[in-house]
């Protein structure tokens, strides 16, 4: 891969119902350590499609720099638009994972498996 080529990736998977998750809202965000506190910068925001994918990476061509990121995966809404779905036993209304890049020209796929009462998450390819 090509230096500064790296990118972030994601999607997301409703493993209660064996089903791509439609429609969630995910913001990707630049963590930085400023004087006494974290800052987040939002750098990107996208709504997964009918595979549960987004339609193109969330950081690419370049804009990819080291330090932490955080992704944030709305699941509330995904939830509560399912008509079947209890929502007095959803515990997720927001999933937020924060990893850290050390590779600018590294491709970071980070999907989500979420179910009403748990959610997992790896690095993938």
């Amino acid at each position: 891969m090509q230096p500064n080529a790296g990118r972030i990736t994601t999607h997301v998977l409703d493993t209660s119902k064996g089903a791509p998750a439609v429609g969630v809202r995910i913001e990707l965000y630049f963590i930085k350590w400023s004087g006494n506190e974290w800052n987040a910068l939002k750098m990107a925001e996208s709504l997964t499609n009918s595979d549960g994918r987004l339609n193109e990476p969330l950081l690419h061509e370049g804009k990819l720099e080291v330090g932490e990121y955080e992704l944030r995966f709305d699941v509330k809404p995904y939830f509560a638009q399912d008509a079947q779905t209890d929502m007095t036993h959803v515990l997720w209304t927001e999933v937020p994972i924060r990893f850290a890049v050390r590779d600018t020209g590294g491709h970071y796929h980070i999907p989500l498996l979420i179910a009403p009462g748990g959610y997992s998450t790896y690095r993938g390819s």
